[in-house]
């Protein structure tokens, strides 16, 4: 199995790397500074540098991965930003921060690495519970919560133009313990990502298109 994994320097990332790697697979994955590239190679990665806030390091992925076949891709790298709840104006600072990487970033990688996808090929955004509409009860986070529903609309046209080549999914990876999760969150990073390889080693193409949990229920636009 030929594997990207995009945003991989730490947290669930870098969990897609351990496990897939312990699973015998071949594994590409990206980071933005040296030592998250070290730590790539450390578990037999092949290490890329990339910013996915920099239109000019995404352009050069394409060159990088040049010929390459993947059989599962990954777009894991996110920001959360301010805290701050609904109608607290977010400063332009942090809504283009939060915007460029969640939202700009997923679109200037997917035709990066389209033609690199494998047939019958698995792709996956790590968006968010947080950007379901249906879902919510929580003010809380909400330039977060745009950013990710923002997400969601994104892997859908995806999966669209892909259909037939691709099964294109959105995952909530579960509120993990991680740097951006917090010490107090539900599960830690192997059980979400176990979860999440679990659902991408079973979907079918139908599901193309669909939003799961880690644990592969089907969650509410």
């Amino acid at each position: 199995m030929n594997v990207l994994i995009i945003g991989a320097s730490r947290g669930l990332g870098l969990e897609f790397v351990r496990q897939y790697r312990a699973a015998g697979a071949r594994v590409t994955a990206t980071a933005r500074d040296d030592a998250g590239l070290a730590r790539l190679a450390e578990l037999g990665a092949k290490p890329l540098k990339l910013d996915v806030a920099d239109a000019a390091s995404v352009s050069g992925l394409a060159w990088q991965i040049d010929g390459e076949r993947f059989d599962v891709v990954v777009i894991n790298a996110g920001v959360f930003g301010p805290r701050a709840d609904a109608l607290q104006v977010p400063a332009e600072a942090d809504f283009d921060a939060v915007m460029r990487t969640n939202v700009l970033g997923p679109m200037r990688l997917l035709p990066q690495v389209a033609d690199n996808l494998a047939d019958g090929a698995r792709l996956a955004l790590i968006s968010s519970r947080m950007g379901s509409i249906a879902l919510r009860t929580s003010a809380s986070g909400w330039l977060y919560r745009a950013s990710k529903a923002a997400v969601n609309s994104v892997m859908k046209d995806a999966s669209l133009v892909l259909a037939g080549k691709a099964t294109v999914v959105s995952f909530h990876p579960g509120w993990v313990r991680t740097d951006m999760g917090g010490s107090g969150a539900d599960i830690d990073a192997p059980t979400s990502i176990a979860g999440m390889r679990t659902v991408l080693a079973s979907v079918k193409p139908a599901d193309t298109g669909s939003f799961f949990n880690y644990d592969g229920q089907r969650l509410d636009w």
